[in-house]
């Protein structure tokens, strides 16, 4: 008899945990969630991703889509087509989340082994630590802009520092870092608890931000006016293409480690609501008050600025520039916790179960975020958008697609809970044809950066890592009829991502 108790809305918990608790394989942050502690609504859900798109990424992503040449109107539909392309990726993976109650690398452990899961957990941990150390940069910048205004000389207070930024610059990244890193030390709770102040609080100072724009632009008719540099199909394609891709990179984070926060969850409907409404409406709605911003820079400074830091510190009222520079600070811990903590702490305690904890974990991110030195990463909107997202995009993208496929298709969406978690159980050791899978996506989404010829596979680099990597995970599964489910998967694919 399994050791597991099913409940009428299809969600699984084990009766007896002593087994996994002995397990080396096993710590409390790990642990499946027992159904009594699953408790986030819908609101919680709708609440994490508005908090989490309220951000000034978000913002600098639409900026930087018109500082590449697009206008107002080309920038926010390749932003909404990405969000709602990665909303499907995002929603197939956060199932076993509220099914067995289990985080990211847990359930990577199905596809790819209880070792080889740490292949996709580190390489999905890597790029979140990048990502801690771009918000967190950020965030240090919104600090030394409000310290600025309410110290005078604060610039120049400790000398010129090094690197290109004052040694109070560094001292206010610092800061916001060791903000970040209390928040860890203090858990989920407290972090649920900032997500769902923190997403209406940013909202309305962004409204306001907007409201000056408008006012000091003349009105809605001269920004939306702001043209374009591509007039024919011709010339926007190459910069679309790209930019798409990069756009679903974004998130492509989240579409695997959904589960880190699904696992809480009271139901599958819950989840998928919360999530459904407010991705793709949230992340145009802020996308597109960037855009009506930016433009506005244009008109009133004779130049886009892109970055809002930079804007707000033009302002002349000291109190403006802190209220707008503390509502920054906010808006940007509240998603760097979110999306580029929970994730790689619970990788690096995946690796090392018995040696790191949830906490240690998001301290090792906190000092990896620092060495990727993020203030490089962004120099400029280019490098950001077309360098950093891009870039990634087609490695996360290849574990999506093996993901997806072992879950979905060779599964069919059933996991021996128990044997998670047990070094000599069914899923243990290395699943070679994953790594072989996720390794042959990487190849061909990758290949253009050394290959002339395959180009344009780099532009695709998500979609080609995704349907590659999958395709052949299905093709290497054992006693399949694989050429049937590699159609299906790519079939069905299709067919989801054009609906």
């Amino acid at each position: 008899m399994r050791n597991e108790r099913r409940l009428a809305d299809g969600r699984v918990e084990l009766v007896d945990t002593r087994r996994v608790e002995a397990s080396p394989l096993y710590n409390h942050d790990l642990a499946p969630v027992p159904v009594v502690r699953r408790n986030w609504t819908t609101y919680n859900y709708a609440a994490l991703w508005v908090s989490m798109a309220h951000c000034i990424p978000t913002y600098m992503l639409a900026s930087g889509l018109m500082a590449a040449g697009m206008n107002w109107s080309q920038a926010l539909v390749t932003i909404l087509l990405g969000n709602t392309i990665v909303l499907v990726p995002i929603l197939l993976n956060s199932h076993p989340g509220t099914k067995y109650g289990i985080p990211f690398p847990v359930f990577a452990r199905a596809a790819y082994g209880t070792m080889g899961s740490n292949v996709p957990a580190l390489m999905r941990a890597l790029v979140a630590c990048g990502w801690f150390g771009i918000q967190a940069w950020i965030g240090g910048e919104a600090l030394h802009t409000m310290f600025r205004t309410i110290v005078p000389g604060w610039a120049t207070l400790l000398g010129a520092g090094m690197g290109g930024h004052t040694t109070t610059e560094w001292l206010s990244f610092l800061l916001f870092w060791g903000l970040n890193v209390f928040i860890i030390y203090r858990g989920m709770d407290l972090l649920r608890e900032v997500e769902n102040w923190a997403a209406p609080f940013v909202l309305v100072m962004t409204g306001a931000l907007l409201w000056w724009a408008v006012s000091k632009g003349t009105g809605f008719g001269p920004l939306l006016a702001q043209p374009g540099k591509f007039h024919t199909l011709g010339e926007f394609f190459p910069v679309f293409v790209p930019s798409l891709t990069a756009m679903i990179g974004y998130w492509a984070t989240l579409s695997l480690n959904m589960p880190d926060f699904t696992r809480f969850g009271r139901s599958q409907r819950e989840q998928i609501v919360g999530q459904v409404v407010a991705l793709p409406t949230t992340m145009s709605l802020f996308a597109a008050m960037g855009v009506m911003i930016t433009s506005a820079t244009t008109i009133i400074y004779g130049a886009p600025i892109w970055d809002p830091v930079q804007l707000v510190g033009r302002f002349s009222s000291p109190v403006i520039v802190a209220i707008a520079m503390f509502t920054a600070v906010v808006a940007t811990l509240a998603v760097n916790i979110a999306a580029n903590v929970v994730s790689p702490a619970n990788d690096f305690a995946n690796a090392f179960p018995r040696l790191v904890s949830f906490k240690t974990g998001g301290l090792i991110t906190g000092l990896l975020g620092i060495i990727i030195q993020p203030w490089k990463l962004l120099a400029d909107p280019s490098g950001y958008i077309f360098t950093w997202l891009l870039g990634y995009s087609g490695g996360l993208g290849s574990i999506a697609g093996v993901l997806i496929a072992d879950y979905w298709i060779i599964r069919r969406r059933e996991l021996g809970l128990e044997e998670l978690y047990l070094a000599d159980g069914a899923y243990r050791g290395w699943n070679w044809r994953a790594i072989a899978a996720t390794a042959i996506g990487c190849a061909f989404a990758w290949g253009g950066l050394v290959i002339p010829a395959l180009k344009p596979l780099y532009d695709y680099a998500w979609f080609v890592g995704f349907f590659v990597a999958g395709i052949t995970h299905l093709a290497l599964a054992p006693n399949r009829a694989t050429v049937n489910a590699a159609a299906e998967f790519a079939e069905g694919s299709a067919r989801s991502l054009s609906n």
